[in-house]
């Protein structure tokens, strides 16, 4: 389940394996383990969630290959600094959303996401096909809905943004979509745009003029359609969290608990 579905869903029950990960995952990001110290050894961690070493062995190696720590012959394991950290996992930037948001993470969220999807677009726009273009429009139409709520407008928008990362031909970009998710699951937290007719309408006609950049196989123009919408939701984030007065962590919590 990715990040945008757990954000307006919740959360599902977790395999023995899943726990462990998450748990640990969840506390290193947060800081509450912090970097540099070793975890406690097997006997005791095995204990602390009351499964086997074969489940403790493998949540290690999972967490391993989230570059979140390193294990050592004759020293342990130890949690790595937060620059070896996998920001392209979807679970670590999951970990850091439920850890709480501030300007600058959302700031760095926004300037990959202009340095990925614009690329995307432009590539969509040479090597797309006459049904990709068909399928795209289709999505687009789906914007166009006075009723949506933010549910509904997140997935529509994350099919969008998908959709496209596809049509680049670029294996790379579809697998940096947990960036594109979890840029949208802060929106639908913090701004959604189906709060009024008029965002509604303005992002149906910002994503329509992506798909008619795209369909006239304009690369510039396919670049400057997504800048705009990348800009659009960043400024729409900022300006809901000054008016708010509070972090985006503490808007989060708020919201999380209502």
């Amino acid at each position: 389940m990715g990040l945008l579905e757990t954000t307006i869903n919740g959360r599902k029950r977790r395999s023995n394996h899943a726990h462990v990960v998450a748990e640990l995952g969840r506390g290193i990001v947060s800081g509450k383990i912090p970097e540099g110290s070793l975890l406690p050894g097997d006997t005791e961690l095995s204990a602390r969630f009351g499964v086997s070493r074969t489940v403790l062995r493998e949540s290690m190696k999972t967490l391993s290959a989230k570059r979140l720590v390193e294990a050592k012959a004759k020293v342990g394991t130890r949690v790595l600094d937060k620059a070896s950290w996998n920001f392209f996992d979807s679970d670590v930037l999951g970990w850091r959303f439920e850890a709480g948001l501030d300007f600058e993470f959302i700031e760095h969220l926004a300037e990959m996401r202009m340095a990925l999807e614009p690329a995307a677009a432009a590539a969509a726009a040479l090597r797309a096909t006459s049904d990709d273009f068909v399928s795209l429009y289709a999505i687009a139409a789906k914007f166009d809905d006075l009723a949506h709520t933010p549910e509904t407008i997140a997935k529509v928008d994350l099919e969008f943004h998908l959709a496209i990362a596809r049509m680049s031909g670029n294996p790379f970009m579809r697998s940096a979509s947990a960036l594109i998710e979890a840029a949208l699951a802060i929106s639908f937290q913090l701004s959604s745009p189906a709060a009024s007719p008029e965002t509604i309408d303005e992002v149906a006609t910002n994503h329509l003029r992506i798909v008619h950049a795209i369909a006239s196989r304009d690369p510039q123009k396919a670049i400057k359609a997504m800048r705009h919408v990348i800009d659009i939701g960043k400024i729409r984030i900022r300006n809901s969290l000054q008016a708010s007065g509070q972090t985006a962590g503490e808007r989060v919590d708020s919201l999380a608990s209502n």
